[in-house]
């Protein structure tokens, strides 16, 4: 076991992105599987090690239980023992049909990035989508950003009239630097993102997939490019990609004991 752990180590050491000048803001969207039913001490420890040289992780798929908001609780109390402080906040449950119910949450790193309220689940998107977006606002050195961190209905029940409703919402309704973080359940290069792009939307990454098949066919173990992070034209991109902690074939059965989804991040500057 010691040499395993040693392993995922050495490899998080080697491919993870160098973040972040004094100016710039590293977010990481991370759907992380059933997060609070199935994740013992161990998991949550590789899990912190993956995203802890970020600024903020938007979390999906947060179970809507305790278990969902203990194990928020767990991660941040990890990543409060690595050296920076960390705070967090979990959504309400949200208003779902049955078995659909989920939370979201963010964790930051307190000493940049501040709040000045708990977020709010969209009410104005409860009839419209299954699991509402909690939207967040966030200020570093006074300069305010708005998160919203989604998880879209699954590819085979309609996401895209979840995220015309959600599109025409943020571009209608939110005027500050907006980042849309989440499992869209749809390839961002499909007409029904169309609406965001000619706003001035752009993506952290492209042609990317992000899904985590059962097993490898041959040497290829990603599955689908679902997840994203959508952000506003007052943001300045400086790096965007996904953060591959699978790396072998070998390794995907313990990978996905975190989650099917490889985590998303995007580091910017405020115009």
């Amino acid at each position: 076991m010691l040499k395993r752990i040693t392993l995922v180590v050495l490899l998080l050491v080697s491919y993870y992105p160098a973040f972040s000048q004094q100016d710039e803001v590293t977010l990481i969207s991370w759907n992380i599987k059933d997060f609070g039913r199935t994740k013992n001490t161990e998991e949550l420890n590789r899990i912190a090690q993956i995203v802890n040289d970020t600024d903020v992780l938007a979390i999906q798929e947060v179970v809507a239980g305790f278990g969902g908001a203990q194990a928020v609780a767990k991660l941040t109390d990890i990543l409060n023992r690595k050296g920076a402080k960390w705070d967090y906040v979990i959504s309400d449950p949200t208003n779902s049909p049955k078995y659909v119910t989920e939370r979201y949450a963010f964790i930051w790193k307190t000493h940049r990035i501040k709040i000045k309220n708990r977020g709010w689940l969209i009410s104005e998107l409860d009839s419209l989508i299954d699991r509402e977006p909690f939207l967040l606002h966030f200020y570093i050195d006074g300069k305010q950003f708005t998160v919203v961190d989604y998880h879209s209905r699954p590819y085979n029940k309609d996401p895209e009239s979840e995220i015309e409703a959600l599109s025409k919402f943020v571009i209608d309704s939110l005027k500050t630097p907006v980042i849309i973080a989440g499992d869209f359940n749809v390839d961002e290069k499909m007409p029904v993102f169309n609406t965001l792009k000619k706003s001035g939307y752009q993506t952290a990454i492209t042609d990317q997939k992000t899904t985590l098949k059962r097993s490898c066919e041959r040497t290829n173990y990603l599955n689908y490019p679902i997840d994203n992070i959508f952000y506003s034209k007052s943001i300045h991109k400086v790096e965007g990609g996904v953060i591959d902690f699978v790396r072998f074939c070998d390794q995907l059965e313990e990978a996905r004991k975190l989650s099917d989804h490889l985590p998303v991040f995007l580091r910017f500057r405020l115009n």
